[in-house]
């Protein structure tokens, strides 16, 4: 019996047109705050705020940075700069290292016989590939 595999399923929906919901949000929330800007700041403040915020809520829509959405690099931003970034160095004393080399302890070696190696590629004959 033979099962169709989806395909494509990391790749999301297209709900808006070629928006996916993701894309609309942004771009939605970005043309709310620069509306807003508008409205309730004053003229000046709102002319360097407003391109400000779009280009953010584009780049959140439609940039990819190292093949990953613009999200995760912002993310990346941020929790960097809201961790603590002082590194301690501490000198540790090295350990001491004890080997001991016995000399007249017996070495084995592996040794292929000739009835280990029958016996090897009987077992590799016998194996079903279909399984």
């Amino acid at each position: 019996m033979q099962f169709k595999v989806p395909q494509f399923i990391d790749i999301e929906d297209k709900v808006f047109g070629p928006l996916t919901f993701k894309q609309f949000a942004y771009l939605a929330g970005g043309a709310g705050l620069a509306y807003l800007a508008i409205k309730f700041l004053p003229t000046i403040f709102a002319l360097f705020l407003v391109p400000a915020l779009i280009g953010f809520a584009l780049a959140l829509a439609f940039m990819r940075y190292n093949d990953k959405p613009f999200i995760f690099t912002v993310e990346a931003f941020v929790r960097y700069y809201m961790r603590d970034r002082m590194y301690l160095w501490h000198k540790q004393s090295p350990k001491e290292v004890v080997t001991t080399i016995l000399k007249d302890a017996p070495v084995e070696r592996a040794t292929l016989t000739e009835s280990k190696l029958k016996t090897l590629s009987w077992s590799l004959d016998v194996i079903d590939p279909k399984q």
